[in-house]
């Protein structure tokens, strides 16, 4: 299987949990690329079989423009879309916490939850991380199998 993780990160949180993903990943025999948003262009996407966006909350719950001008700059809507993101709930409570993720996971019409980290992903949140990408797995291999009996 072959993954892709696009991220945007200012302060290095969501950076963090796109590594820590990508380690994961590679523990379940994923080959992993790594592309960070803004930098270069963006690679063919229809070469993977699973995409993971990341990106931060901005303003209030929105959605960087940056994170914005890459969604546009894809074009289309893949169904393999994995969305994750880093927040913080002292800018604006649990209502506006990783916001971003909420409307990107809308958005791609995903499959399964956004994974939200409170800043980083170390400590007890590094279960959190763990525990999200065993249900993509888990979720991804379930759809095949109801795929195979149709």
């Amino acid at each position: 299987m072959k993954a892709i993780i696009c991220y945007l990160s200012y302060s290095g949180n969501t950076e963090e949990v796109a590594e820590l993903l990508k380690r994961q990943l590679e523990e379940n025999d994923y080959q992993v690329d790594m592309y960070t948003i803004g930098f270069g262009t963006i690679p063919d996407l229809s070469i993977y079989d699973k995409l993971f966006f990341g990106t931060f909350t901005w303003d209030r719950g929105s959605t960087p423009d940056e994170m914005k001008d890459f969604v546009r700059e894809i074009g289309y809507k893949p169904n393999n879309v994995y969305v994750f993101g880093s927040g913080d709930t002292q800018f604006g409570g649990d209502e506006l916490f990783c916001g971003a993720v909420d409307k990107l996971v809308k958005f791609y019409s995903c499959s399964y939850k956004g994974l939200k980290v409170e800043q980083s992903p170390r400590g007890s949140q590094e279960k959190i991380v763990t525990k999200w990408l065993e249900g993509v797995i888990e979720n991804e291999e379930s759809k095949n199998i109801r795929t195979q009996k149709s």
